[in-house]
């Protein structure tokens, strides 16, 4: 177990203004409320995920903590780096603005080395280029967790969010037709994979710059759409 991968100490997550970054760090045991708010955010469009009603507190916490006492399927926040404190000094935290999480490709022990990836941001912070930050920054973290590869189940009509991954580098590994109800169509699921290297241990402290994307994909686009593999899973790893 390395140490990169129990460390909570916020890295910074620069998106285009060097001079606006955010951080971003492991959740903590207060972060579900927040968590699920932006999750919930995302069902009514049913481009992100199968869950067709919000969730609660108490229908994930079982999930949570199973994530918050691994070392190996973090669920990672992200905060604007703010220096905001009061007349004691006390610093106050700003709101999460995004979250993402590695879990499980499958529970059995062999599925160790693979792992699912998912990516929520709140709606006041579309268009900004953090999804495909975040995404970006996980990806360099997953070798220090023992991952060598990560898979995304993205509905086959959610072009953005295809488009987004195969620019990361993700190619398609499978495809599953009409596997979704979503109440008013039948969704098909691609599955896109990658292999992270594995003997490179990342540094805590990572600057990412994304760039602006282009008229064929736009930032506000896939930042409403950017939701792989949901970490609001089922039991049995379903994830979008």
């Amino acid at each position: 177990m390395s140490n990169i991968a129990l460390n909570v100490k916020p890295s910074k997550l620069s998106i285009n203004k060097p001079d606006d970054p955010f951080i971003v760090q492991r959740a903590s045991k207060d972060d579900l409320p927040e968590i699920l708010a932006i999750y919930n955010q995302s069902i009514a469009g049913k481009q992100a995920t199968a869950n067709l009603a919000p969730v609660t507190c108490e229908e994930r916490m079982d999930w949570f903590e199973e994530h918050l006492n691994s070392a190996t399927r973090p669920i990672y926040i992200v905060r604007a780096d703010t220096n905001n404190s009061d007349d004691t000094g006390f610093k106050a935290l700003s709101p999460i603005v995004a979250w993402g999480s590695f879990s499980d490709l499958y529970a059995r022990t062999a599925y160790h080395i693979s792992t699912e990836i998912s990516i929520y941001l709140n709606k006041a912070n579309h268009g900004q280029g953090l999804g495909s930050a975040l995404t970006s920054w996980m990806l360099t973290q997953a070798p220090s967790l023992g991952i060598h590869n990560v898979v995304a189940l993205i509905f086959a009509h959610n072009q953005p969010s295809l488009g987004l991954f195969r620019k990361l580098g993700f190619e398609q590994w499978g495809y599953m037709p009409k596997v979704c109800d979503m109440q008013g169509f039948i969704a098909d699921v691609v599955m896109l994979g990658k292999a992270v290297a594995s003997s490179t241990e990342t540094t805590n402290t990572i600057m990412l710059v994304t760039a602006v994307p282009d008229t064929t994909t736009s930032a506000t686009t896939i930042l409403d759409t950017v939701t792989v593999a949901k970490a609001m899973s089922d039991t049995n790893g379903e994830t979008i």
